[in-house]
């Protein structure tokens, strides 16, 4: 039972970071303060979904997978919400998913791209073209996944979404 209040707990605390992560990005780009309470909620359920989802002994899905299934998730809850705050859609759900972008990947890439310009020896080199290959396509797969999750509830629910832009 303790490794399950241990779970919990985690799962909570990912999702807090997440909200504050979100209200800082929300902060920079200027929304309106009215629309940070959102942002939170949304950030903090697509991370906590996407932990829940690549969790070994739950669902142990991929974090490609995962994240378009969080994204989806943080779209809904943004287009669902934004029009009590009279905002578009948009202007939470940018700000929500931004916690879910895949730094390290990114960071393993550039580190990648640098080692393989600064080789010393073939196989050297293959080694770290293999690295920049596989966390390179595999940030891309994760920030086309997401634009394409968060962006299928804009499109599905189109009377709602567009609401705040007529």
């Amino acid at each position: 039972m303790v490794t399950g209040n241990i779970a919990l707990g985690v799962f909570f605390e990912d999702g807090m970071f997440a909200a504050m992560a979100a209200i800082g990005f929300s902060t920079i780009s200027h929304t309106p303060p009215r629309t940070y309470i959102i942002c939170a909620i949304a950030a903090a359920a697509g991370h906590s979904l996407r932990f829940l989802l690549m969790m070994p002994g739950f669902m142990d899905l991929g974090i490609i997978w995962a994240s378009i299934v969080a994204a989806f998730v943080v779209g809904l809850v943004a287009v669902v919400m934004a029009p009590l705050v009279k905002v578009p859609a948009e202007a939470c759900l940018f700000p929500a998913l931004l916690p879910m972008i895949p730094g390290m990947y990114a960071y393993r890439t550039v580190g990648a791209l640098m080692a393989c310009l600064t080789f010393d020896s073939e196989a050297v080199f293959m080694h770290n073209l293999y690295l920049l290959t596989f966390n390179g396509l595999t940030c891309v797969s994760i920030v086309i996944g997401m634009v394409m999750g968060a962006n299928i509830p804009v499109f599905m629910l189109r009377k709602i979404s567009f609401q705040a832009t007529r």
